[in-house]
């Protein structure tokens, strides 16, 4: 499982500019299996999204491909964690060590 941060590197005008493009993107991932989570960060400097993979190189090249990334308006930090624990909700998602 990974944790995207999301970092603005622009002005939220060329964020917003890029956001429909973004949402669309979003929504790709999601259709696919691969998001599970996401969304801006208070205050608005970024966002978060949560996702699975299968490598960390596929999520970051998943990343490059944000259309806020092509535009040059975030960069990105990702974590990779193992979920031994999660909600009832989320249990498809459990690793074990």
């Amino acid at each position: 499982m990974f944790v995207l941060e999301l970092s603005y590197t622009a002005p939220l005008e060329r964020v917003d500019a890029a956001l429909d493009a973004h949402v669309a993107w979003l929504d790709r991932q999601y259709a696919a299996g691969v998001f599970i989570a996401s969304g801006r960060k208070n205050p608005r400097d970024g966002g978060v999204i949560l996702a699975v993979g299968e490598d960390r190189a596929a999520i970051e090249r998943l990343a490059a491909s944000d259309p806020f990334v092509v535009e040059g308006v975030c960069a990105y930090r990702i974590t990779e964690f193992i979920a031994t624990k999660t909600s009832d909700a989320l249990a498809p998602y459990r690793q074990r060590l």
